[in-house]
């Protein structure tokens, strides 16, 4: 995969970069985890030291194709000019006069954020010829390209597989360093190889299933998904989340781990409660006993202690998804104590990003106790997966 340093002098030159900043916002537009933007400052001080101007390009939301202020990334330009301490000029477009003016007057050092990437529908057009006409929009505003935005690499998108087919390109810092920790984890794991899944649907996680029962020494199983596989074991799970179409699927896996000889461990006890609130009463019953009228919210506390131990015993770690709805106090223990064991552990870890991301920082953790934290959810699970990734394919040397 082609590096930065494979770009040359990038003194004077107009470095265009693909961030992921599609960070969460209030109700008065404010940030409330800048993690994306944070991981994206090495690849951004690596080309502003080396005299580069720095266009940004990235997007917020889901827009679809449509300039919509409530999707702005004004309040990504602010934060980024706050934790740069350089000059960051937001243009009003992507590719249109503001970006080209903006660009046109910026100087060595300095950063242009180019609007809402998405506010183009070409962006993510199906269309192959749509995405290149508007991928050479964009190389026109700049020299080269440097990919950074890992959450987005698993995506056939203009900004992030067609640009890199038109300009010099490589993969930022964050991207370098997201491909080779999981890969550490998926093609050459230490043993024990300890993967646990969380989240609220097995179908979301079908694949890496189906991958990992070739790979891990463990699964262990918790979140909404486990109560698939609860009644795939023949019990009842009252009205806790269950995907009736995947029961079958799940008990192909369960043989599957049976015969490969990998343990896969699912709650012995669940948090339950008769509605999805904050405020529900809970109570923890076994799991092959969960009343008709209650439904599970979290793994309960024997099973987090032999989630912990299997943790404790490991070498290699992978986490993707919570063990419960952490977002309620209630209801958050599971996800805290398989987060705490982790990040106890002297394994290799590896958070996959997305839900699992944010438990860690809203729990308080300290996110130097974990080996890596993934920036992409959703690239991290097809990495998992053994799918192969456009946005990193079109890298390759």
């Amino acid at each position: 995969m082609k590096t930065i340093d494979s770009l040359g002098d990038l003194a004077g030159k107009r470095v265009l970069v693909r961030s992921d900043f599609n960070v969460p916002l209030d109700a008065d537009r404010n940030i409330t985890d800048d993690g994306r933007i944070q991981a994206a400052l090495p690849t951004l001080r690596r080309l502003l030291e080396a005299g580069a101007k720095v266009i940004i390009t990235a997007h917020l939301g889901r827009p679809k194709g449509q300039a919509n202020p409530d999707f702005s990334l004004a309040p990504v330009a602010k934060r980024l000019a706050e934790v740069t301490g350089v000059k960051v000029v937001l243009a009003e477009d992507t590719v249109g006069e503001s970006a080209k003016a903006a660009v046109a007057a910026m100087s060595a050092g300095e950063i242009v954020l180019l609007e809402n990437v998405r506010f183009n529908a070409a962006e993510t057009s199906k269309d192959d010829a749509e995405r290149e006409a508007f991928a050479a929009q964009l190389a026109e505003l700049a020299d080269a390209f440097v990919s950074d935005g890992f959450g987005v690499v698993h995506r056939k998108q203009a900004s992030v597989y067609d640009i890199a087919k038109i300009l010099p390109a490589a993969a930022g810092l964050l991207v370098v360093k997201e491909i080779e920790s999981l890969g550490r984890a998926v093609n050459d794991p230490e043993r024990p190889y300890t993967v646990v899944l969380g989240g609220s649907k097995v179908s979301d996680k079908l694949g890496v299933i189906a991958n990992l029962l070739s790979k891990a020494d463990r699964l262990l199983i918790g979140g909404g998904m486990a109560y698939t596989f609860l009644v795939a074991q023949g019990h009842e799970v009252g009205t806790s989340l269950l995907e009736k179409d995947q029961v079958e699927t799940v008990k192909g896996y369960l043989a599957t781990a049976k015969a490969n000889g990998v343990e896969l461990l699912l709650p012995v006890d669940t948090v339950a409660a008769p509605e999805f609130k904050a405020d529900a009463p809970a109570t923890v019953v076994a799991s092959d006993a969960i009343p008709a009228d209650q439904m599970g919210l979290d793994i309960g506390p024997r099973t987090a202690e032999i989630f912990s131990e299997a943790i404790a015993s490991s070498k290699t770690v992978v986490w993707n998804g919570p063990m419960g709805v952490f977002e309620f106090d209630a209801f958050a223990a599971g996800t805290k104590a398989v987060a705490r064991a982790i990040s106890d552990s002297d394994a290799f870890s590896v958070i996959g990003g997305g839900d699992s991301a944010a438990a860690v920082r809203t729990l308080g953790f300290d996110e130097t106790t974990f080996s890596h934290i993934s920036t992409g959810g959703g690239a991290s699970l097809e990495l998992l997966e053994g799918k192969t990734l456009p946005g990193i394919a079109v890298l390759e040397d």
